[in-house]
């Protein structure tokens, strides 16, 4: 029998399901403005440019707060932050539904609801699974990162369903209530570090000991947040990591993720339809990031980034050619290239951070890199909708979005390894803290 560290019955993979849950349904909450684009639309009289404008500050949000909700977690504690976090999803969604001026929607979708799943964003995952796990890490942050998948998977299909049939504020209102449903949950599951309970992280050896808190617990968070950032912009890794994070969030949130069901619509398929492709695309991101978690666990984290961003860039490149009244074959083809990296970018990206930041500033620095992603997405998002109003069709933002895929490929594949971001006190001489050491 082996050592209780590495067994399923560890404390650990309990943490870990109820964070899954919670990053599934943030996400099916922020990723569900994309399908109730053109219900909202039609509904207030609004172009979908206008409407867009509330989910680029959505999305610009979401991933600005990510690293100060990483502060506030470590400050406040995960549960309190996501508990609030909840709470202020369900509000956005609940008081959209009440929308009769644009400026009403974009503090509703953009502002409440883009900072509630800001501190819930994959910053969040990784802290959980940088604390809560040494063996298997890598693969858990590949779980973490099929939330958004996940939640499209679930969700996307009967949000379309419910505002076609009984309208969009019905389906906002279903939304809102679940939001508010995993509250006590979370509350009553989630713990802080495994030390609180008396445990090792899963996978841990005899001996282990947490790594020691910086010392910057008298700081406030959003001071914490912004000295991380001082910190890693001294290193060229991590501004490359900014940059192919911002494609990242171009291509996948800003642009397939919001506009996606409207494109499909614009060649006569119906809105359900384009939701379920959105979700089939969820389904093989699963399979995708599940396998890109394991994959960072053995190989270089460079090379697996490189290649993603390059297929999503060949698929992106194609896609305008498949388009038809009806789903023919080869769309399956994009739905399949395209689904596999939808997120597989975030496990190496995360071990990568991890690698050259160490555990304890790597959650807070992933925070400043997924930024970067949201604002990519939330530029993305409002230059798809433009690129549509003025053209009539989405080609120019799917041919610049493959574009950009190909430089981050690049980009991705010059990352430095062991460029390391060391404490001060810390022996340059000395390896990293063995606990990054891969299991």
């Amino acid at each position: 029998m082996g050592s209780p560290e590495l067994t399923w019955r560890h404390r650990a993979w309990v943490v870990a399901g109820i964070s899954f849950v919670a990053l599934v349904a943030a996400a099916a909450f922020r990723s569900s403005t994309g399908v109730l684009i053109e219900p909202v639309a039609t509904d207030l009289g609004w172009s979908v440019q206008t409407v867009s404008l509330a989910i680029t500050v959505n999305l610009v949000l979401y991933g600005l707060v990510a690293p100060f909700g990483a502060a506030l977690m470590e400050k406040f504690g995960i549960r309190r932050v996501v508990a609030a976090a909840l709470l202020m999803l369900s509000a956005g969604m609940a008081l959209s539904t009440r929308a009769t001026q644009p400026w009403q929607l974009v503090a509703t979708w953009g502002v409440l609801m883009g900072v509630g799943a800001g501190c819930m964003a994959l910053v969040f995952g990784a802290i959980v699974a940088g604390r809560w796990f040494v063996a298997r890490r890598g693969l858990v942050m590949g779980v973490f990162s099929t939330a958004y998948a996940t939640g499209s998977l679930v969700f996307l299909p009967v949000v379309a369903r419910v505002s076609v049939s009984s309208g969009w504020r019905s389906a906002s209102l279903g939304l809102a209530v679940l939001a508010l449903l995993l509250v006590p949950l979370v509350l009553a599951l989630l713990r802080e570090r495994p030390s609180d309970l008396g445990l090792r992280p899963y996978g841990a050896p005899v001996g282990w000991a947490e790594p020691e808190a910086l010392d910057d617990r008298g700081m406030g968070p959003a001071r914490v947040a912004l000295l991380r950032l001082r910190e890693a912009s001294r290193s060229r890794a991590f501004w490359l990591l900014m940059a192919g994070f911002f494609v990242c969030g171009w291509s996948t949130n800003g642009l397939v993720g919001t506009h996606f069901v409207s494109a499909a619509h614009d060649h006569g398929l119906p809105i359900t339809t384009g939701a379920t492709l959105l979700a089939f695309i969820g389904i093989f991101d699963i399979v995708g990031t599940l396998g890109s978690g394991w994959l960072t666990d053995r190989y270089d984290a460079r090379v697996l980034l490189a290649v993603y961003y390059g297929l999503r860039g060949v698929s992106l490149l194609l896609v305008h050619l498949l388009w038809a009244p009806t789903v023919q074959p080869p769309m399956f083809f994009f739905v399949v290239l395209y689904g596999l990296d939808w997120v597989a970018t975030v496990p190496p990206t995360v071990a990568l951070c991890r690698e050259g930041f160490g555990v304890e500033r790597a959650g807070v620095v992933f925070g400043w890199v997924f930024a970067s992603h949201m604002v990519g997405a939330g530029i993305s998002a409002w230059f798809a909708g433009a690129v549509r109003e003025s053209t009539g069709s989405y080609d120019v933002a799917w041919w610049t979005a493959g574009a950009l895929c190909l430089l981050a490929a690049v980009a991705s594949f010059v990352v430095p390894r062991g460029d390391q971001l060391r404490d001060r006190d810390r022996d340059p001489d000395k390896d990293p803290d063995p606990e990054l050491a891969p299991a």
